[in-house]
């Protein structure tokens, strides 16, 4: 359920529901994580998506290399997406590769000429004592403006801060689009955004992960109010 002017949110499922971690030769690890969210709207890179939406994702990682599947699914059950990201990373630096499909309930999925859209990624994070992060992600197949095979290269750049405040989670954040391409006509300044992020004690033994996005975009001259459950 994705036009060439929308897209994904604005990122992978974080919360882990489970762990199941096996220790493997040189102390390297592999980990299988399970995730989820119930978020009130799905809103991409300043670009509404849809409505309620669940969204799952599990991934696979060994020694910094990893695999990790997402979806998203809304409660009218026609908005359908299933994206596949093979990543790598070292130290604070990573990159990656993701197919996105986001053609809807019914749609087939290996028609991969019409309905499939690859992007690559790479981002650093400064670490503990500059809790910056940068990213750059470029459509590289599918995105074809013209019909022709010719590629737009649609490009988001992204500036993330991690903070805490009060035993809250902050993550401002500013994403741009440099040139022509899904997300704008030429330069656009996609989203402005505000996280917050706290988890709510239940029990003694179980806290509820929550979090409010505020979001601005001014390429599509909208604004948004997320919330949501990391289940």
């Amino acid at each position: 359920m994705r036009t060439f002017t929308t897209r994904r949110a604005s990122a992978l499922a974080t919360a882990l529901l489970m762990s199941v971690s096996v220790f493997a030769q040189d102390e390297k690890k592999f980990e299988i994580a399970p995730a989820a969210d119930l978020v009130s709207s799905y809103v991409w890179r300043g670009a509404y998506q849809t409505g309620v939406s669940v969204q799952p994702s599990l991934s696979l990682s060994y020694a910094g290399l990893s695999l990790t599947a997402w979806g998203s699914t809304d409660f009218s059950t026609t908005a359908k997406e299933f994206d596949l990201t093979l990543g790598y990373g070292i130290g604070g630096f990573n990159i990656g590769v993701t197919d996105y499909w986001w053609a809807g309930e019914g749609a087939r999925y290996g028609n991969y000429p019409d309905n499939h859209y690859f992007e690559g990624t790479a981002g650093y994070n400064f670490g503990e004592k500059c809790p910056l992060s940068l990213t750059w992600s470029t459509m590289f197949a599918g995105d074809d403006k013209d019909g022709k095979g010719d590629q737009n290269f649609s490009t988001y750049i992204e500036a993330a801060y991690d903070v805490n405040v009060w035993g809250i989670g902050l993550t401002p954040s500013v994403g741009i689009s440099p040139w022509e391409g899904m997300y704008s006509d030429g330069f656009g300044l996609c989203s402005i955004s505000l996280k917050a992020s706290k988890e709510i004690k239940i029990t003694d033994s179980f806290s509820l992960p929550v979090f409010t996005q505020a979001i601005i975009a001014p390429e599509n001259d909208n604004v948004f109010l997320v919330f949501g459950i990391s289940l």
